[in-house]
């Protein structure tokens, strides 16, 4: 693991970013440049992340380090759902309690995100963690007369807030079609949604006020937000889908428990993952997991796909896309393997139109750009000076979108996860076999060699330097 940390620098741009409320790009001014706050929605923990999951994780990493970039303090949440009827029924399936699985995916998926270069949030608050201040915001709810008691159930009462729909640009028809659950007859209005909701007795439960139950899944996140970052944070953000119904439930009982004031200023909102032109589905069997791409694929491949399109728009998983990623890295660490002996050039940090490139709503595929324009460089420098310089904006760049985080040598050698794939060992051993062929003009033997290290995964290339490897 190359050991490089991303300098600070002082702000000489201003940073957009398009807010969902609004519509369109806006200039990012927190509220305190002393301490920024990010609230991101997390997994639920029932089972392994798809890719899918794992791009608003990435994309939000990406804004984090901007951010930490730019302001002295920044605080960055993103939860973990550990309640939720999926888990119970995971739990159920296996006869155990729900900790041991939400405790092993949760594992999973921190690891699988690590994988993939995503930096740990700041926290990372469980639902189990937060009862007694989900039964607080429940009580203001309903103290003020956003919420009722209804057989076991505590509802959020949606037309005591005039603004619900705002975020969505939903009428009320549309939401009443959009809101995905029956319409139960205890119900004030059809779109009302649940706050807390009793447990029978072979499901978990919390006592509360209204009996034995568990919380509604949008006032989760409400509660946690706001015990670790204050009733108004700057940034909420989560993938497309959770736009409606949850960051809109989220708006109301939030801006609601907080006597009107303004719970999150701007809604960052990722595009979809599909794959091969299509939605990932069960039932159309395309649902990839990282826990088993990682098995054949470097995280940091997976990760560059993720931010090949701008952060709002859909990405399209292919196998051509995945190639051209990994001939995009090789591209980018070939080059840093050729300034090996080159020390970067202390306190440079990345050119300013990368810098503004991510600064103008996250366009990593400018930043991108920017960054093989910076690697073609490299390639052609001839003077030490210039050589330091670019090494020095490369890994900054690098850095800042979670790239070019690992040696050249271990990229190189990275390996799948398969049978009869030769050892470091075996590899150099051959090599040197192969080296000595050249030397007394074995041709045939070289070529053998060579060959054969390539049947077995490992492609061999002469260069002006000598022999040169990676695993394929």
């Amino acid at each position: 693991m190359l050991r490089y940390s991303s300098p600070v620098f002082a702000l000489s741009t201003l940073m957009q970013l398009h807010n969902t409320l609004s519509g369109r790009k806006e200039v990012f001014v927190p509220l305190d440049p002393q301490r920024v706050t990010m609230y991101v929605c997390g997994p639920t923990v029932y089972s392994y992340a798809h890719i899918g999951n794992a791009r608003p994780a990435v994309v939000f990493d990406v804004l984090a380090r901007l951010l930490r970039r730019r302001y002295p303090g920044v605080i960055y949440v993103r939860n973990i759902t550990d309640i939720d009827d999926k888990i119970n029924a995971a739990a159920a399936k296996e006869g155990v309690d729900i900790r041991v699985i939400t405790d092993r995916y949760a594992a999973i998926y921190q690891e699988d995100m690590a994988a993939l270069g995503v930096l740990p949030p700041d926290f990372s608050p469980r639902v189990t963690e937060h009862l007694p201040q989900i039964v607080s915001m429940i009580e203001r709810l309903i103290a003020s007369g956003h919420a009722y008691v209804a057989q076991g159930h505590v509802l959020f009462h949606t037309p005591s807030f005039p603004e619900y729909g705002r975020l969505s640009g939903r009428d009320g028809q549309a939401l009443m079609a959009g809101a995905r659950v029956e319409v139960a007859p205890y119900k004030k209005h059809p779109g009302d949604f649940v706050l807390w909701k009793p447990s029978t007795d072979d499901q978990p439960g919390w006592d509360s006020p209204w009996g034995r139950g568990r919380p509604g899944w949008h006032i989760e996140c409400s509660a946690m937000a706001e015990a670790l970052l204050g009733e108004t944070i700057d940034i909420h953000g989560g993938g497309h889908d959770l736009i409606f119904p949850h960051h809109e439930n989220e708006i109301a009982q939030s801006t609601c428990a907080h006597g009107g004031k303004t719970f999150a200023r701007y809604w960052l909102h990722n595009g979809f993952l599909n794959v091969g032109q299509q939605k990932m589905s069960k039932s159309l069997g395309n649902v990839l997991l990282v826990h088993e791409l990682l098995k054949t694929l470097p995280g940091e491949a997976i990760r560059l796909v993720l931010l090949t399109a701008h952060y709002r728009q859909p990405v399209d998983w292919t196998d051509e896309l995945v190639t051209e990623a990994r001939k995009k890295l090789d591209r980018l660490y070939g080059a840093l393997r050729d300034l090996a002996e080159i020390a970067p050039a202390p306190g440079v940090t990345a050119p300013s139109s990368f810098i503004q490139a991510l600064e103008d709503d996250l366009n990593t595929p400018m930043a991108l750009a920017e960054l093989f324009e910076l690697a073609r460089a490299a390639n052609k420098a001839e003077h030490p000076e210039d050589k330091a310089r670019l090494k020095a904006q490369l890994l900054d760049a690098g850095w800042l979108l979670g790239l070019l985080q690992q040696s050249p040598n271990d990229w190189f050698a990275w390996a799948p996860q398969v049978e009869d794939r030769p050892s470091i060992e075996e590899i150099e051993d051959w090599l040197a076999q192969r080296a000595a062929a050249r030397r007394n003009k074995q041709w045939a033997e070289s070529d053998r060699i060579r060959d054969a290290l390539k049947a077995r995964g490992v492609l061999v290339e002469d260069t002006k330097d000598g022999q040169r490897w990676r695993y394929v």
